[in-house]
């Protein structure tokens, strides 16, 4: 029986200048685009930003954007990378994959890559992806904790091949790009 190839999302959410927009982009381990989604920018209206009052971002970011923009991916990843931690549990809830909260550290290298040590913060790690880069700050959700050996064995295997934040940069990139032939 063939192994599963792994993949990986990344998906992000950016709020800026009045509006909202998301993308995601599934790899495989090499970091080769396999999927790319994103939505087009969401502004909201004067009166919406005073009836949701508070609540107008949650609701934008969980319902509006992620909602459509995980619904219209069709290559399904074995873990999403999200670069915020209130993106982690909404992508599990609509997905029922894992998500986990990546974010670069300027910390020592630890002694060996996948070495994944807990913090003192609730399902948050510091995690080596290779020997020589700083680790990464690893946040998961309470039900995926116990799961944090797989995980880092998954992206300690694609780290071998790709940089784990690059693909973000790549959909910054795409923003850019978006909104340049939209002007």
């Amino acid at each position: 029986m063939a192994e599963k190839k792994l993949l990986l999302g990344f998906l992000t959410i950016e709020a800026r200048d009045n509006f909202f927009r998301g993308a995601a982009l599934v790899t495989d381990a090499r970091g080769i685009p396999v999927d790319f989604r994103y939505t087009e920018p969401v502004r909201p209206t004067k009166l919406e930003r005073i009836l949701y009052g508070g609540a107008l971002d949650i609701y934008l970011r969980e319902e509006v954007i992620l909602e459509n923009l995980l619904g219209a991916v069709e290559a399904s990843p074995s873990l999403w990378l999200v670069d915020s931690e209130d993106l982690m549990r909404p992508v599990q809830k609509l997905t029922k994959l894992q998500a986990v909260a990546i974010e670069p550290t300027q910390r020592s290298p630890l002694e060996a890559s996948g070495k994944c040590e807990p913090t003192s913060e609730n399902g948050v790690f510091i995690f080596q992806a290779d020997n020589i880069s700083a680790p990464f700050r690893l946040s998961v959700t309470q039900e995926n904790a116990s799961k944090i050996a797989q995980i880092a064995e998954s992206l300690t295997s694609a780290a071998l091949d790709m940089e784990l934040m690059e693909p973000f940069t790549r959909i910054a990139k795409a923003f850019e790009a978006v909104s340049e032939s939209e002007s």
